[in-house]
């Protein structure tokens, strides 16, 4: 199936959702026997069903408009990106300074491959975490296999 390109679709999609106040997270094109646009969004504050809903609502007509898989059916969704979602984008990063985080190393660091601590700072090169009051790490993010935000399950 032929798409038109993933640059294209999240520019529409960034066009709406930025006067609604919502963030293009990350935009996903699955093929197969059931082909779907996954669009995940985000807000300051967090997201909820509602906003999805206003979202999905809004960029129903245009993405029609645009016609991303050349007049061939999909199924659209819009989500969140989830809590356990890796950091992909540096507005994931820069949104995280100062929250736990949990992170997956190549090589270990101090014995360790896996730490949670406080991302105290990030420059596209290098994430600074903040594990106790003590230690705190200078990671280069060559070596960094995975971040996402720490869940705490208690």
């Amino acid at each position: 199936m032929k798409i038109k390109p993933i640059e294209e679709i999240t520019a529409l999609c960034e066009k709406i959702a930025t006067p609604l106040g919502i963030r293009v997270v990350e935009v996903e094109f699955k093929q197969g026997k059931n082909p779907a646009l996954t669009i995940y969004i985000d807000k300051d504050g967090g997201m909820d069903l509602d906003t999805c809903e206003i979202f999905h609502n809004a960029i129903f007509d245009p993405l029609d408009e645009l016609d991303p898989t050349f007049n061939t059916p999909y199924t659209l969704n819009v989500s969140s990106p989830g809590a356990d979602r890796p950091f992909k984008t540096e507005q994931d990063f820069l949104s995280h300074i100062g929250k736990k985080v949990e992170v997956k190393l190549y090589s270990s660091v101090a014995g360790k491959k896996m730490y949670d601590g406080i991302l105290t700072s990030y420059d596209g090169k290098t994430a600074t975490l903040q594990v106790d009051k003590k230690t705190t790490f200078t990671l280069d993010m060559k070596n960094v296999v995975k971040m996402n935000e720490y869940i705490d399950f208690n």
